[in-house]
């Protein structure tokens, strides 16, 4: 179920290459346990600038109130929405109803990225994750991400769990996405702009 803000996240480049200056990470297999690498960009970067750390980029994730999901129509053109999304066990979740126009397009073609950040030019950082969503239908995970959206946004946003769904009590009941990052950019803004690459896979 997404938001009726509509709220922007913040200026990024073209992040589709890869970077040049490169730090591991030691030994990680799995979007829970971090990055495979971590890459700094410098030729979008300022020249004093160092790859933002992963902790960072998940402290944002688990605290940013809206993010951006931008999914395929079945013709191919874009579709982009303003929602609601957890942070947990290394991935991010969203919910939808089921005849909404993003789980439509989930139907057809699981490929989708997730944006956060800041509206502001000068300062914050912002993200774009890429990955594949996957539906949820665990009812013990269910329960723990219903636990943790009221934790998050507050008891407007309290969902029982049935039938492999969120229902709200007024009625309502939308289906859960996870997408475990396969990449991650961030794009640091200010005085010492950078662009930082997460890879997963």
């Amino acid at each position: 179920m997404g938001t009726h803000q509509n709220t922007d996240t913040g200026v990024g480049t073209d992040g589709d290459t890869a970077g040049t200056a490169a730090a591991p990470a030691a030994g990680h297999s799995t979007p829970e346990q971090g990055p495979l690498s971590t890459t700094l960009d410098p030729r979008y970067s300022a020249p004093e600038a160092e790859a933002v750390p992963w902790s960072a980029a998940e402290d944002l994730l688990h605290s940013a109130e809206v993010f951006w999901l931008t999914t395929v129509r079945p013709d191919g053109r874009p579709h982009v929405t303003p929602l609601l999304a957890v942070w947990q066990h290394g991935a991010l979740h969203f919910a939808t109803g089921a005849e909404e126009r993003k789980a439509r397009n989930l139907a057809q073609n699981q490929q989708v990225i997730l944006t956060t950040g800041t509206n502001t030019l000068s300062d914050g950082l912002d993200l774009v994750v890429e990955g594949e969503a996957a539906l949820v239908s665990d009812t013990d995970r269910l329960i723990s991400l219903a636990t943790a959206w009221s934790t998050k946004y507050g008891p407007d946003w309290h969902f029982d769990v049935a039938d492999g769904a969120f229902h709200h009590p007024d009625g309502g009941s939308a289906l859960v996405f996870t997408v475990p990052p396969h990449r991650v950019f961030g794009f640091g803004k200010g005085p010492t702009s950078s662009q930082t690459r997460w890879d997963f896979t």
